[in-house]
């Protein structure tokens, strides 16, 4: 009998509109029964200790950080006296109340989940409650332009706790806890110098790009949340194994166990922010500042460049640009990078700028082999200068060859190529070539045309060429100015290049004043 049962089905599942879907039908019949939501369960579950763990440690890495120490050795606690808890009954008005974009739930698991917030995670709610402050502004700006529930702002409140430098053990990081794979396909930055997973700004509009993605899929908030945690693979497999059901706690304990706790959680933290003075919880403050304003910085900066000339701290800085991994914002050749600092320090950054860059600047930053042509920067690698010879520099002229002016030297043109730092044959009129001949013969090349003599060949030929009359004029350093910004002011020309014309030590460098005549190589 039971024989032939299967093989009615089989024939019923065969007559379906894709044989493929009959056939995966079949084998879920024929195998080893899965473990089913019933109609009627009670849903009771405990809360995992790594929960707990996880929010006590992001606590305890806050509070040390900010206040030194090794805090209160554990954050999680019953109080002593008093009323601990609301009646269900209370709690489920709390939340109706709520009136939400996204279905709230209220059961035994809520319930303990709101308790982890509000009765024995005291200490850090109010943590969380005075960062938020400062974080739920960022969030809110992106979710309403982007036309998403303003409630999916307590996402990052389970997933970090509010800490935008967490690291979790599977390699998520930042507010959102993006992973790696992840977070460069949503388009964010992960080098040496910058992790934007944990840039506030970027991360969340990363966050309401992933969040709108998995709305597509299933068109119901709380089973994005759900997703956003373990990912839509393991949901649809939850939702498969169930029949197909759709309903989050149908398909609760068919979920990873971690996930299960996460729309409890979310739940748990809205009812936390929207009532914690109804449990007299107290707001700890926290060091950030209310108003905050946003410079592009175009090229590398050092944090404590800032520091040095402003009255502002490194730690504030970092608070306020945590996706600078080594307190370097590495911009430059091109590319633009956000500093953020408190408003009332802005302006003075602007006023300041040029100063700012230039403090210090050899010590924060090796720029002897930045070129300003891009296309020379392998002249980083500079030439051995051959032994015996003298050096020359002749100046191209019109109708020129490099390999008639290697002729016309006796040389031969891979040196005349190397000793220039050139890759192709191309040269330009008025091009300076640097050319070694031999010493018994050069007044012989010294007669030939716009060609003049260097001296005896060195290997610090770039530190000791001197610099004849005419080929250089002199600059009046006006008030305001440094080495940094006068070379700006010339194409093709570094600081280090105006120091070494000038013969100028790092100490002189900083007590230029306003009237001080630089050469300046034409």
């Amino acid at each position: 009998m039971r024989f032939t049962i299967l093989l009615c089905v089989a024939g019923l599942l065969a007559a379906g509109p894709v044989f493929g879907e009959a056939r995966d039908t079949l084998r879920l019949k024929i195998a080893p029964p899965r473990v089913m939501v019933p109609e009627t369960v009670v849903l009771t579950d405990s809360i995992p200790g790594a929960f707990i763990e996880k929010l006590d440690a992001l606590y305890e890495m806050w509070y040390v950080t900010k206040h030194g120490g090794e805090g209160d050795g554990g954050l999680f606690y019953e109080p002593e006296g008093g009323q601990v808890s609301m009646p269900d009954s209370v709690y489920l008005a709390r939340l109706d109340s709520l009136n939400s974009a996204i279905r709230l739930s209220y059961n035994d698991i809520v319930r303990n989940y709101i308790e982890v917030y509000v009765v024995r995670g005291r200490a850090q709610s109010g943590a969380l409650l005075g960062l938020s402050d400062y974080y739920f502004p960022i969030f809110e700006e992106v979710l309403a332009r982007e036309g998403l529930p303003l409630e999916l702002k307590y996402l990052p409140v389970i997933e970090s706790a509010l800490n935008p430098r967490a690291f979790s053990r599977a390699g998520a990081c930042g507010l959102w806890q993006f992973m790696y794979a992840t977070g460069k396909m949503y388009g964010l930055e992960i080098t040496s110098f910058v992790d934007e997973r944990r840039d506030p700004v970027k991360s969340s509009e990363a966050a309401v790009r992933y969040l709108k993605d998995l709305y597509k899929i299933y068109e119901d908030w709380i089973l994005v949340i759900a997703a956003y945690n373990c990912g839509p693979g393991n949901v649809n497999k939850a939702i498969r194994r169930s029949g197909g059901k759709k309903n989050y706690w149908d398909i609760y304990y068919l979920l990873p166990r971690e996930t299960r706790g996460y729309v409890p959680a979310f739940i748990g933290a809205m009812y936390l922010f929207n009532y914690y003075d109804k449990h007299n919880i107290a707001v700890v403050g926290n060091e950030l500042p209310s108003m905050c304003d946003t410079i592009m910085v175009s090229d590398a900066l050092h944090f404590e460049q800032v520091t040095s000339l402003l009255d502002i701290s490194v730690e504030q800085l970092r608070d306020l640009n945590p996706q600078y991994r080594a307190d370097i914002v590495p911009a430059g050749f091109g590319k633009v990078y956000p500093l953020r600092m408190p408003y009332n320090y802005v302006t003075e950054f602007i006023d300041r700028q040029d100063t700012i860059f230039a403090y210090h600047r050899a010590a924060y930053f090796d720029e002897s082999d930045r070129m300003a042509d891009p296309r020379a920067r392998f002249k980083k690698h500079a030439h051995v200068a051959p032994a015996n010879r003298a050096k020359l520099v002749y100046t191209v002229r019109e109708g020129d060859v490099i390999g008639g002016i290697a002729m016309k030297f006796g040389v031969r043109l891979n040196d005349l190529k190397y000793w220039n730092g050139k890759t192709r044959n191309l040269i330009r009129v008025g091009e300076k070539l640097v050319v070694y001949v031999p010493k018994d013969k050069v007044d012989y090349y010294k007669s030939k045309a716009d060609t003049r003599y260097v001296g005896p060949a060195s290997n610090n030929d770039a530190e000791v060429e001197p610099l004849n009359e005419g080929e250089y004029f002199y600059y009046t350093v006006k008030q305001g100015d440094n080495l940094w910004s006068i070379a700006k002011k010339f194409e093709g020309i570094s600081n280090r290049d105006i120091m070494r014309w000038n013969g100028l030590s790092e100490k002189a460098v900083r007590k230029l004043k306003p009237g001080q005549k630089l050469k300046i190589k034409i």
